[in-house]
C-alpha cells in the first residue's frame, strides 16, 4: 500500500483520561506530560504566527495547566503574553496550580476588556470533558472574540465543543488552529464542531502507543489502515466471474442511478455487473454502457431467478427504483438469497411504516446507506450521530453508512468510523447512486460488509478530493482508478 495513513484510532474524553492513567502508571510523570503538552502548543503557534501580543486564557483543569506553560514559555522569549484565568488560583487542580507557578506576569480575572489590542488568543479554557452549556464570562469572551475574528490556537479542542459528540455546548471558539495530543477525540471529527476546529495537528507527548492495548478501541478514523488488508486486487489467474458478478436493480424512470452505480461497481473491481431491470426499459438500457450486461424482467424472467444465479455474489436494490410493490419485493427477494445486499435511497423508504418488516430479513452481510431524511424514517434519532448509527445497526443487523459530510459507519459487532474526507463538492446528483455503487462493486469483489463500506466510503471522498471543483457524479467514477493506484 503505497498510501501513508496516519495512526486512525479515535478515543474518547474518556478513554483518553485512562490513557493518561495508564501513561502515569508505567512511568510517567504528569506534570511532565503537561509540561510537555503546553510546549508543543506553543511551538506549534510560533511555526504558524510570527511575534504577536498574545493572551492566553486559563480555565481552572488541566486544559488551563497548559496555558500556564503556554503562556510561561511565549513570555520566556521575550513574546508579550498577557494570560486570564477563570475562577481564583487557589482552586485550580494539582497539576495546572503547580503550572500556575511557573508563570511570572500577572493572572487577570477573565473580563471582556483583555480583548482589546489582542493579535493573537490561547484558548485554553475548556477541554474535551465538557458538557455543560457555555455561560457567563465565557460565553461573552467566547462570542467576542469570534465576531472580532481575532487569531486563536485552542488546546486540546476550542472550548465549548463536546469532545465526544461534536456538538457545541451554546457556543465555541473558532480556532485557526487546534492542538491535541496523542490521538484525536469524536468531536474533533464529527459536525458542527469540526467546523470549529481549523487546522487539527495532532502532537505526541509520550503517551506509548502500547496503553491502546488496554483501552477498547472501537472507534477509527476511516483510512486505509480500516480496509487494506481486506480489499482485493485481481490475481493473475482472476477472470470476470472470479472477480465477483454484482447486479443491480435498474428502475423504469430513472435509469441514471442504475448506469452511474454500474460504472462505479466496474470500476472499483468487479469482474461482471448487471443491470435487472422491467423489459420495458430495454431500450434505455442497451443505449449506452456497452460494457454493463442488461437483464430484461418479465413473466419467463423474474428477480428471483436473476439473483439465485449462483455466480450472483452482490446485489444492489434502490437508487432510482421508485417507490412501488415490485421493488418492495425486489428487496425482500435479494435478501432472502443471504448474498451480500447494498439497499438504499426507495428500499428504504419502502420500509419508513414499518421497519422491522425490513430488518426481519436482513440475516446476510448486508449494507445500509441512508442520508439523515432516510435515517429518520428507520430509527431512532437523538441527534448523537455516532450513537444513533450503533443503535441503528445493532437494531437492523447490517452494516449502517448515515451518510453526510461526516459519515459514520457502523457494524453489528460494535466497530464504527468515521469518514472526513469528503468535500462539499460531493453534494451533487448522482453521488450516493456512486457511493452504493462502489460499496456494491466491493461486495462482489469478496470484501466483508464493514470493510467494503469503510472502502467505498473513502475512495469516494479521495476521487472528488482529487478532482476538485466543478465535480459530478461521472468524475468520481473517472477518478476511481487513481485513487485504486494509491492502494496498490
Amino acid at each position: 500500500m503505497t498510501y501513508n495513513a496516519p495512526p486512525n484510532e479515535i478515543l474518547t474524553t474518556d478513554q483518553m483520561y485512562f490513557a493518561d492513567d495508564l501513561a502515569i502508571k508505567s512511568g510517567l510523570d504528569s506534570f511532565d506530560l503537561m509540561q510537555t503538552a503546553g510546549l508543543s502548543v506553543a511551538k506549534v503557534l510560533r511555526k504558524k504566527w510570527s511575534r504577536r501580543r498574545v493572551l492566553v486564557i486559563c480555565g481552572p483543569g488541566n486544559n488551563g495547566g497548559d496555558g500556564f506553560i503556554i503562556a510561561s514559555g511565549l513570555k520566556n522569549i521575550g513574546w508579550p503574553v498577557e494570560l486570564a484565568l477563570l475562577g481564583d488560583k487557589q482552586d485550580l487542580d494539582n497539576d495546572a496550580r503547580r503550572a500556575s507557578q511557573l508563570w511570572k506576569g500577572e493572572i487577570q480575572k477573565l473580563s471582556i476588556k483583555l480583548i482589546d489590542n489582542v493579535d493573537l488568543i490561547v484558548d485554553a479554557l475548556f477541554g474535551a470533558g465538557l458538557n455543560r452549556e457555555v455561560s457567563g464570562i465565557s460565553r461573552e469572551i467566547i462570542e467576542i472574540i469570534n465576531k472580532k475574528k481575532i487569531d486563536c490556537i485552542s488546546v486540546d479542542i476550542p472550548s465549548g465543543i463536546n469532545g465526544d459528540t461534536g456538538q457545541i455546548q451554546g457556543c465555541a471558539i473558532n480556532a485557526n488552529v487546534t492542538v491535541t495530543f496523542f490521538r484525536k477525540k469524536p468531536g474533533h471529527l464529527m459536525l458542527p464542531g469540526r467546523s470549529k476546529v481549523g487546522d487539527l495537528k495532532v502532537v505526541n507527548i509520550g503517551i506509548p502507543n502500547s496503553v491502546l492495548d488496554s483501552i477498547n478501541v472501537n472507534l477509527n478514523e476511516n483510512n486505509p489502515r480500516v480496509f487494506s488488508n481486506k480489499f482485493y486486487f485481481a490475481d493473475v489467474d482472476d477472470h470476470k466471474y472470479s472477480r465477483g458478478h454484482a447486479i443491480i436493480s435498474g428502475g423504469d424512470e430513472m435509469p441514471g442511478a442504475a448506469f452511474l452505480a454500474s460504472a462505479a461497481a466496474r470500476r472499483v473491481g468487479a469482474g461482471l455487473v448487471s443491470v435487472a431491470a422491467n423489459m420495458v426499459s430495454r431500450s434505455i438500457y442497451l443505449s449506452s454502457h456497452p460494457g454493463t450486461m442488461f437483464l430484461g424482467l418479465d413473466k419467463t424472467l423474474d428477480f428471483e431467478k436473476v439473483v439465485s444465479e449462483p455466480r450472483c455474489n452482490a446485489l444492489l436494490i434502490g437508487p432510482g427504483n421508485g417507490l412501488t410493490a415490485d421493488i418492495k419485493s425486489r428487496t425482500i427477494t435479494g435478501l432472502r438469497t443471504r448474498k451480500s445486499v447494498v439497499l438504499d435511497a426507495d428500499a428504504l423508504t419502502l420500509f419508513k411504516d414499518n421497519p422491522s418488516s425490513l430488518f426481519k430479513w436482513i440475516k446476510g452481510p448486508v449494507v445500509l446507506t441512508p442520508h439523515k431524511g432516510e435515517f429518520l424514517r428507520l430509527f431512532d434519532f437523538t441527534g448523537n450521530k455516532i450513537n444513533d448509527t450503533r443503535s441503528a445497526s445493532k437494531k437492523s443487523g447490517a452494516v449502517v453508512v448515515y451518510k453526510g459530510a461526516d459519515t459514520v459507519i457502523a457494524a453489528p459487532d460494535g466497530r464504527i468510523a468515521i469518514n472526513v474526507n469528503s468535500p462539499t463538492t460531493l453534494a451533487t446528483a448522482g453521488s450516493g447512486d456512486v457511493l452504493s455503487g462502489l460499496i456494491t462493486g466491493l461486495l462482489a469483489t469478496g470484501m466483508p460488509a464493514y470493510e467494503a463500506a469503510c472502502a467505498g466510503n473513502w475512495i469516494h471522498g479521495e476521487a472528488a478530493l482529487h478532482f476538485g471543483h466543478g465535480l459530478i457524479a461521472e468524475d468520481i467514477i473517472d477518478g476511481i482508478p487513481g485513487v485504486l493506484n494509491l492502494l496498490s
